[in-house]
């Protein structure tokens, strides 16, 4: 189709870069045909011209666009035929006899295109039709710049060089008349027209190289507008404009440019790393090119605050980026953990859903979709791409205990129900174990055991082994896992770090085993027997790795009978063991029989012996070398250690009374103490916990011990002060808080660890916890020590100490509100040692003052707290086991706020400074009141108030206003009271007035009316007149009372108008 000349007279035949192009001039005077809208009178819109038949055919197409998106292509066509006989000559008879009715030419539809979009611009973001208009328009360019390359045809495109088009300049002239609109005062003005930019940007694959930096440099100023819509939409389309800058020149050697490309991007990632608003910070994770620079910066948002952004990095980010094996192996293994175990439950499903749909696939080796978006298509089950997938993610240390393997493959089974099906385990599976292999039996067994309340539980009996052959599986792999211990011993000298990996991976083969091993039907006893032989031959090898030797001994508590004779059993068994360990151990040190004989005794030696192991059979063994002495002392360290851990396994599986169980009295006497006095630190601190274990099963022990663990606490390290407080805590929660009642000095140490943040965080973090666990379970029941507790907890959550701290803040922000919402007993608690804290962390603030130290970063305003201490001890936030309704919830006793105000007003009586007072002072404003408390304390405190303001109390105006809010608010209540009373003695005293009228008839004023069990007495006319007197004295009375009665309802809802807050 040949062109038509236009009359804009255009002769050149393509747009060169340096080439500009003016912009259209906006006539100062605002339309008055424009819609009635406050943000109207902000957008400069051409002068009207005289209507035509152009204008009505392009409006038509406009209107009809807004309506509903399905007509959009349709009237794309329509609107583009418009433009072809705007702009071509006709090439048939008909079309040149309708063109000549028609006679309009290219610059006549761009002037009246461009008028039907600025009428889009000051539309509101809620209204849907602006959004239905602006994609329009986009497609509509997008269909008329194809329309135009179809009808160029060949044309010779020239890298630096952009072929000029109709639609080209339609696009061009559009955009330099929505540009200056970026800077408008409107806010829905910059919005739509920063939207309608940046769609076109997104619709077309090519624009004019001086267009492009225009956009470039109006859209960086939009990134940081006050308005985040704003921003949303200036990212959409700058992160286009990278990509493609970055796509267009790879390797370009014009530094300009390259450093331009590099500095958008820097400009967009800090925007992604730091803007405030979750859209804006969405919208650039899903638009931005992924590329090695941006891809950290994209998968950190894995841990951003909003919900809906993280679930987008698993549901449209990690989909997007193709195979996943391109991350690294850590990266994998914490995108997995962070999806999985995120607090909301859709990011956890798209995490779940990556991993099992996606992943799965891209092991298995099926293309991607062809299209974004699209499913992926779902290959046939294999073994092999679920032993890749495991083993991508690291299975070894991920598939340990509070790994995320675990988790992962959960969700697997329940999600993949072919995979489900069609796994097998056969005996060539059994017989080739591996890391992957064993795990993926692991999983499958615990999911069919534990989901969907043994849903499942068919498929394990159909699939895997019974108990016999798992036996005889477990003790082939155990052997192996020996031998492989013993060469790597061997060659420890050598550094062959593929012996040590593959030790590594026999240990989690039998670690697997063993979990599978914990939750078989031991109902065979053939197979119970196998078990229990192998087993308690397996935990007397010295070589066995401590998790090992963990569930070995969890497996063999389950094999014996839950009742106090199978635990007796148990005891003795593993103390067997431990013997067995020791005798192996000693046999491999080259000393006569006597030699050997005095170092088992020394591990059983009396309780009042100094000397360490084997000390006293040194004189009969021959002289050793020093290295070969080194060599013997690390030997009977490691045998300790070994049998101490045993011991360990064995006390946490055992719950009965230790003076009832003979084995643990003689295990306690001949192995932990002398562990405990032992000079050796290792051995004495796995003592303490071993020791620590048997106290909690007999009271008496643990009383006799308490000195030893404060002790060990007052003198240890930071790692042997934790295990202190944590047997300390335990102690207490399995004996009672009677204990710290008994023993000060045990308060002394919490109140010290709690105060250790300068010195010792880790040890504040474990003291926090604990001590958050003694109140939360109420075992601290003695008011004085729990109130010291607390008022410590507080001013630890306050002060600046702990602001690095991350564990006391974090803990301490999940346990105050609960603690003091769950009962009235804790808000009354946290009542009593409030204002104490206040003052000790406003003597805080002014140390830091003093120090001329930014205040601010290191300590929130005492004002802050003040409203926390106001918020948490709120009785209309605390729990109810009756379930109040809301409506209720604004009439609750509000006891503890007015006992509250009298302490406030008590200590504002005191010697404070004047900056402390107005503090204290000003949460009297705060304070609930309720005309449902308690009448004599609302009376108390009132009288309280009064006092304070007649004596003048407060001397700032801000601290007497909030004296006067809770004055007036309480006067109310106190007056509804008073008038309750006054009408309360009316409506008695005519009570008795009727009464006393009633009993003053006569027995010839009554007629008797005889009824089948009851007599009816009905007076007689006379009682009828006077009734008539009565109901007049009534009347009036009644009035009287019922006025009252509007009179208190009225004073109650004034006093609650704002929702009961004063």
């Amino acid at each position: 189709m040949p062109a038509r000349t236009s009359r804009s007279a255009r002769t050149s035949a393509v747009v060169s870069h340096k080439g500009s192009v003016g912009s259209f001039g906006l006539n100062p005077r605002a339309s008055t045909a424009s819609r009635a809208s406050s943000s109207i009178a902000n957008l400069e819109i051409p002068a009207e011209t005289p209507s035509n038949a152009l204008r009505a055919q392009v409006a038509t197409v406009f209107r009809e666009a807004q309506r509903t998106t399905a007509s959009h292509r349709k009237l794309a066509v329509t609107l583009r035929k418009i433009q072809e006989t705007c702009c071509y000559e006709p090439t048939t008879t008909t079309a040149a006899k309708k063109s000549a009715d028609f006679d309009f030419d290219e610059d006549d539809f761009n002037v009246e295109f461009v008028r039907c979009v600025l009428r889009v611009m000051p539309v509101k973001k809620s209204e849907g039709v602006g959004e239905k208009t602006i994609r329009f328009i986009g497609l509509f360019l997008r269909h008329s710049v194809d329309k135009d390359n179809e009808v160029m045809g060949e044309a010779d495109h020239d890298a630096s060089t952009m072929p000029e088009t109709p639609s080209t300049r339609l696009t061009t002239h559009l955009m330099e008349t929505i540009l200056p609109l970026l800077t408008a005062k409107d806010k829905f003005v910059r919005y739509r027209s920063t939207q309608l930019i940046s769609h076109i940007i997104n619709s077309l694959d090519a624009i004019d190289d001086d267009l492009f930096q225009k956009l470039r440099s109006g859209l960086l100023k939009r990134i940081r507008d006050k308005e985040a819509m704003v921003r949303t939409q200036a990212v959409l389309g700058l992160g286009r404009l990278a990509g493609n800058q970055i796509e267009a020149e790879p390797n370009s050697e014009d530094s300009d440019d390259g450093s331009a490309a590099v500095g958008l991007l820097d400009k967009l990632l800090e925007v992604l790393q730091n803007d405030p608003s979750a859209d804006v910070r969405r919208s650039l994770l899903v638009n931005l090119p992924i590329l090695p620079t941006t891809l950290p910066f994209l998968l950190e948002r894995a841990r951003d605050q909003d919900a809906p952004t993280r679930r987008a990095v698993y549901s449209r980010l990690l989909p997007a980026l193709g195979d996943f094996r391109h991350l690294s192996l850590s990266m994998r293994e914490k995108l997995l953990r962070w999806g999985l175990r995120d607090r909301d439950e859709n990011v956890r499903k798209a995490a779940g859903r990556l991993f099992r749909e996606r992943w799965i696939e891209d092991c298995a080796g099926t293309p991607p979709p062809a299209e974004a978006g699209q499913p992926v298509e779902v290959s046939p089950p294999t073994i092999d791409a679920l032993l890749e997938l495991l083993e991508r993610i690291d299975v070894v240390n991920s598939g340990v205990e509070n790994g995320v393997a675990l988790e992962a493959m959960r969700g697997f089974w329940e999600g993949r129900p072919d995979y489900r099906e069609a796994i097998t385990f056969d005996d060539n599976f059994w017989e080739t174990l591996s890391a992957e292999s064993v795990f993926v039996a692991r999983s499958f067994n615990e999911f069919c055991r534990n989901e969907s309340n043994g849903k499942y539980e068919a498929l394990i009996e159909e699939k895997l082994p019974e108990v016999t052959k798992v036996a005889f599986y477990l003790e082939r792999y155990i052997k192996v896992l020996v031998d492989a211990i013993k060469r790597a011993d061997e060659m420890e000298a050598e550094d062959d770090e593929d012996e040590d990996g593959d030790t590594v991976e026999q240990e989690f083969i039998v670690e697997q085993l063993l979990h599978i091993a914990l939750t078989l039907d031991y109902s065979d006893e053939v197979g119970r027997r196998k078990m229990f032989a192998l087993l308690r031959q397996t935990l007397s090898i010295p070589e066995l790795p401590d998790e090992v030797t963990k569930l070995t001994v969890n497996v063999l508590r389950d094999l014996c009978a839950p009742d106090a004779a199978g635990e007796r059993e148990f005891c003795s068994i593993v103390l067997e063991a431990v013997a067995d360990v020791h005798d192996t151990i000693v046999d491999d040190i080259p000393a006569d029989d006597g030699d050997a004989d005095e170092s088992f005794h020394s591990a059983k030696s009396e309780v009042s012996s100094d000397s360490t192991p084997t000390k006293s059979g040194r004189n009969k063994s021959p002289e050793l070398s020093e290295e070969e002495a080194a060599r013997k002392a690390v030997r009977e360290i490691m045998i300790n250690m070994k049998c101490l851990h045993i011991v360990q396994c064995m006390l946490s599986n055992v719950a009965g009374n230790l003076q009832q169980n003979d084995h643990l009295v003689s295990m306690l006497n001949n192995l932990v103490v002398p562990a405990v006095r032992s000079h050796e630190a290792p051995v004495r601190e796995r003592g303490l916990v071993c020791l620590g274990l048997c106290s909690l099963l007999d009271r008496s022990l643990a009383e006799e011990n308490l000195t030893l663990f404060m002790h060990f606490f007052s003198k240890g390290h930071t790692a042997l002060q934790i295990t202190a407080l944590h047997i300390l805590t335990d102690i207490l929660n399995v004996h009672g808080a009677q204990l710290l009642s008994s023993n000060p000095a045990l308060l002394k140490v919490y109140i010290k660890a709690l105060r250790s943040a300068a010195k010792a965080p880790e040890v504040q973090s474990a003291a926090t916890v604990a001590v958050s666990k003694l109140l939360l379970g109420r075992v601290v029941s003695d008011h004085d020590v729990a109130a010291e507790l607390l008022k410590t907890l507080v001013i630890a959550y306050f002060e600046p100490a702990s602001s690095g701290n991350q564990s006391v803040r974090q803990a301490l922000n999940y346990f105050l509100p609960v603690f003091c919402y769950s009962r009235a007993e804790n808000q009354d608690l946290l009542r009593c040692v409030a204002l104490d804290a206040l003052h000790t962390l406003y003597n805080v603030r002014e140390g830091l003052d003093d120090d001329d130290a930014d205040v601010e970063d290191e300590m929130v305003s005492l004002s802050t707290i003040g409203a926390c201490l106001i918020d948490w001890t709120d009785p209309r936030k605390c729990f109810s086991p009756l379930g109040v309704s809301v409506d209720a919830a604004k009439h609750v006793n509000s006891d503890v706020h007015l006992d509250f105000a009298k302490d406030i007003i008590e200590r504002l009586e005191g010697n404070l400074s004047k900056e402390e007072k107005k503090i204290i002072a000003a949460l009297l404003g705060k304070l609930y009141v309720s005309p449902v408390s308690s009448e004599e304390k609302t009376r108390d405190v009132y009288a309280d108030v009064c006092d304070a303001v007649d004596t003048q109390l407060l001397a700032d105006a801000t601290s007497r206003n909030s004296l006067y809010k809770i004055h007036v608010s309480l006067g109310k209540i106190v007056n509804n009271l008073d008038a309750g009373q006054e009408a309360g003695a009316a409506a008695a005293s005519q009570f008795r007035r009727s009464i006393s009228r009633g009993t003053s008839l006569g027995p010839e004023d009554k007629t008797i009316v005889p009824m089948e069990d009851k007599t009816a007495v009905i007076l007689t006319e006379a009682d009828i007149k006077e009734e008539d007197e009565e109901e007049e004295g009534d009347s009036l009375a009644d009035g009287t009372v019922i006025h009252r009665a509007d009179e208190e309802d009225s004073l109650v809802d004034d006093l609650l108008s704002d929702d009961g807050e004063l």
